[in-house]
């Protein structure tokens, strides 16, 4: 499954790695990818995510999930 998210406050490559971290740490996420300019965070996984899940794990990097396109 794949789902695209979008991330408020990221400005650098350490705002990437900092999501991405925290997002792979989640049970069942087998790829995170960002792309910083647009804030959309894609995240792959075995099935469905608990958006909520995403959000506690975003906030952890210490930003804002302002969105999912599921």
């Amino acid at each position: 499954m794949e789902a695209v998210y979008t991330v408020k406050g990221m400005t650098c490559g350490h705002c990437v790695n900092s999501v991405s971290t925290e997002i792979s740490k989640i049970d069942g996420v087998t790829g995170v990818q960002v792309d910083l300019p647009t804030g959309a965070v894609t995240v792959s996984s075995a099935g469905p995510l608990p958006r909520t899940a995403i959000a506690a794990a975003v906030d952890e990097a210490g930003y804002e999930l302002i969105g999912a396109q599921s």
